[in-house]
């Protein structure tokens, strides 16, 4: 069902320091400069890992009722998401329903309950 790790999301305070940070002591490279998700309630900027698609988005909250905020505010900076990639979202779903598993949907975004993760969330993607 899961293929391979597609990202993971990094909750910080401020995307400018946290690229700066990245980047010049870390070695990492921007692939995606930072740009704004309102309807997402962030800020990010995509940092590549090679040839592969994976990545590292580095998330700042906008806004006050900010998911990203609130997970700040809660745990501090630090993993927010990991990103699982599947063939076939429905299918994945139904299987990890059928398991049990608590998923959280947002619009057509599927979420296993971080409480399934024990206290890491995870995000299916769906990659063909």
């Amino acid at each position: 069902m899961h293929k391979w790790i597609d990202h993971v999301v990094v909750r910080v305070d401020n995307l400018d320091e946290a690229i700066q940070h990245y980047t010049e002591r870390m070695g990492f490279t921007v692939t995606e400069p930072a740009e704004e998700q309102p309807e997402l309630g962030l800020r990010r900027a995509i940092l590549g890992l090679g040839k592969s698609g994976t990545f590292i988005e580095l998330a700042e909250p906008l806004g006050e009722k900010s998911d990203i905020r609130s997970s700040l505010e809660k745990r501090g900076e630090g993993v927010h998401l990991v990103a699982l990639a599947v063939d076939d979202m429905a299918a994945a779903k139904a299987d990890l329903q059928s398991r049990g598993a608590r998923i959280i949907e947002a619009g057509k975004q599927v979420f296993l309950h971080p409480k399934e993760g024990h206290g890491v969330m995870y995000q299916l993607i769906e990659r063909k």
